[in-house]
């Protein structure tokens, strides 16, 4: 790892200002459990390392029936675990969060961390750039694409965003509040960038923008729920998830929300299943023709075509479990 200058801020204003101070390149640091690792593999070199650990304003779990769930940058995937308000009104939040087992990460963890994760590729990860090329050629389509896109993968980029927590709240409605020269709301589902360039930023960030809260609409007696498909039980990121929002007049369903999880660039609408649901009277039949439609258009590459079922399966099983509490 390369030598770093580590600064300590106790303000957003003050973060913000030590970010943009370095001619070497500045990153942010928050609970560090992906930051670090890029770090290691010589992904990142930043200058500076810029802690938010003591910017107090960050933190915080506020819930109101009226304005709905904020959550500040650095809430930690524990403390979004054990919130009352959370529990209650945001079940699939917690769903999603109960999916990181790992209680490193869970202590460590923030919210706003998980959103801003580098991509897991693996080529990326030894060195070959978010595009994975090579002599101007992507590794991907001929190489081990196991755990690749599925959707959203006509080139260039390939990789799957590892976010737990961003299925969810974009199918609940989030925005981003982010702080630089000024302060400004992103819609999440805006915030994620497909990258056509390796230096291509990931999000909808300015220069020396960071993150200080996330907030949620109130929940207005929807039925939610989050599935996802894992290889194993232990720590380990979901080869495909879904987080679905219905609301709902009796056993018909009005509207609907569906978005996937770790099967494109960017947290993946699935505007045709939301389609299959509106107007239905729900049934297990209903919820199978929703999976069929969330993965019409994929387009898998050479060794990842098991996702496409392993996704439908999760939306039909994301529908049961948020309407009849059934996976």
């Amino acid at each position: 790892m390369q030598t770093f200058e580590y600064a300590s801020p106790t303000s957003v204003k003050e973060a913000v200002q030590l970010l943009a101070s370095t001619s070497g390149g500045a990153e942010p640091f928050a609970g560090g459990t992906d930051l670090i690792s890029a770090m290691k593999d010589g992904i990142v070199t930043p200058a500076r390392l810029v802690s938010l650990q003591h910017v107090k304003e960050l933190r915080g779990i506020k819930f109101s029936s009226d304005s709905g769930l904020s959550l500040g940058a650095m809430v930690t995937f524990e403390e979004l675990l054990d919130n009352a308000d959370v529990k209650q009104n945001y079940p699939a939040l917690v769903q999603a969060a109960d999916g990181v087992s790992s209680p490193q990460i869970r202590s460590l963890g923030t919210v706003a961390g998980d959103l801003c994760q580098r991509p897991r590729c693996w080529y990326y990860r030894a060195g070959f750039g978010l595009l994975a090329t090579y002599n101007g050629k992507s590794l991907v389509p001929d190489g081990d694409n196991r755990y690749h896109a599925i959707l959203g993968n006509s080139g260039p980029a390939y990789f799957v965003n590892p976010s737990s927590l961003a299925p969810i709240l974009i199918a609940l409605g989030a925005t981003v509040r982010v702080e630089g020269e000024g302060q400004r709301e992103v819609k999440l589902e805006q915030f994620f960038v497909t990258p056509t360039n390796d230096n291509q930023n990931l999000f909808a960030l300015k220069p020396h923008e960071v993150v200080t809260e996330i907030q949620v609409p109130p929940p207005n007696d929807a039925k939610m729920a989050v599935y996802e498909v894992r290889q194993k039980t232990a720590l380990d990121w979901p080869l495909a998830a879904a987080a679905v929002v219905l609301k709902m007049d009796g056993d018909t369903v009005k509207s609907a929300r569906v978005v996937l999880g770790h099967v494109a660039p960017v947290p993946w609408p699935a505007p045709e299943a939301e389609q299959a649901l509106a107007g239905k009277t729900f049934s297990e039949d209903v919820a199978d023709e929703a999976g069929k439609a969330a993965v019409a258009k994929a387009t898998p590459l050479s060794k990842n075509g098991y996702k496409v079922q392993l996704t439908r399966v999760a939306v039909k099983r994301a529908l049961l479990r948020a309407v009849k509490g059934e996976a």
